[in-house]
């Protein structure tokens, strides 16, 4: 069975390419999904795309996941900042769980500084702009240990052995 990832993406990444480019850049919320699917294509992944401005229709996608999906990416956006009910919802996900913020959160205002939906997530990836999304497939499958051979053994991860 191919590696299923389900990427989640929170309220307002639709304005993405229009809200605040000088801080998220003009690439779309639709051509980061385009990206995000070529990507899963070369992997033999796959991939559900899903964008909500609504709380409880994330938590409820997280929830979809269990069961139905081998790893999470998301972009919780604003509720990376607020959401208990999404810490508790991805709590219950056993997979790989990779939250994923465009823009640097660490180098932004103390309002955008703290992402506390991160300590239910496995990883965090940041500042990478949408490249980030495929940083995530990537470590996602590579994380499960489901990276193809036709994949540079570099891509492999650092410490695990090459195969001849």
């Amino acid at each position: 069975m191919a590696t299923r990832i389900m990427i989640l993406n929170g309220p307002n990444l639709n304005f993405l390419g229009i809200r605040e480019p000088h801080i998220y850049g003009s690439t779309t919320l639709k051509e980061i999904e385009a990206s995000c699917f070529e990507v899963a294509k070369h992997l033999g992944v796959s991939l559900s795309f899903h964008q909500t401005n609504i709380e409880g229709e994330l938590v409820g996608l997280v929830q979809a996941a269990y069961g139905n999906a081998d790893a999470i990416i998301m972009n919780p956006a604003a509720y990376s900042f607020t959401s208990i009910a999404l810490i508790d919802a991805l709590k219950i996900f056993d997979g790989p769980k990779i939250e994923v913020h465009i823009s640097n959160i660490h180098a932004r205002d103390e309002l955008h500084r703290h992402s506390i939906t991160s300590s239910a997530s496995t990883a965090v990836i940041c500042g990478l702009g949408p490249y980030g999304y495929v940083t995530a497939i990537l470590a996602a499958v590579q994380r499960l240990g489901r990276l193809s051979d036709a994949v540079p053994a570099a891509l492999h991860g650092l410490g695990q052995s090459s195969k001849p």
